[in-house]
């Protein structure tokens, strides 16, 4: 009987664990989110929704590098495969512009799946300069909405850079993203 209760307690504990996070990420938590299944992902790694959940919840707090687990974890189901994929591409679309940036890589020359994330947009729109001189920041306009524009660039911290991409509405800044 106490291997049964313990066994409750441990599958009603996952539930609400994965409700909880599901309830704060509809609230637009994501950071929150993103810290839960960071500080309880050994615990769930095999549950592919909890993965796909905490996965898209560091992706829109900005924790990219935190993509890369669930990239390798999620292939089970045709969901959670399309899940991965669009992770990794956001994931090399990262290190690729960063390494573009910091170190002058030309990426004219690839072809790339894209999302409709802001990162990818930029990353779209940065291999479209094609050769280029180094710029201070790059000021781009959305293809689809003219008044939102993204403005690249690079800080530099005492041990690496930090590449920033500062979305806007006309003049209104909406969001910074900040990616090492």
């Amino acid at each position: 009987m106490r291997i049964i209760f313990i066994l409750f307690i441990a599958i009603f504990s996952h539930a609400s664990m994965k409700q909880n996070m599901f309830n704060l990420y509809q609230n637009k938590k994501y950071e929150d989110v993103c810290t839960m299944g960071f500080n309880n992902f050994n615990r769930y790694k095999s549950d592919e929704e909890f993965v796909s959940l905490y996965a898209f919840a560091c992706l829109n707090s900005d924790y990219i590098d935190r993509l890369s687990i669930p990239t390798a974890i999620l292939k089970f189901s045709k969901e959670s495969r399309a899940n991965a994929a669009y992770f990794s591409v956001i994931l090399m679309q990262k290190k690729l512009l960063y390494h573009a940036l910091v170190d002058s890589y030309d990426l004219s020359s690839l072809k790339l799946p894209t999302t409709d994330y802001v990162l990818s947009k930029v990353f779209d729109l940065y291999t479209k300069l094609g050769i280029h001189e180094k710029r201070a920041f790059y000021l781009f306009e959305d293809e689809k909405n003219k008044n939102l524009t993204y403005k690249l660039y690079l800080v530099n911290d005492e041990k690496l850079h930090k590449m920033v991409i500062e979305e806007y509405y006309d003049t209104i800044t909406l969001k910074r993203h900040v990616y090492w």
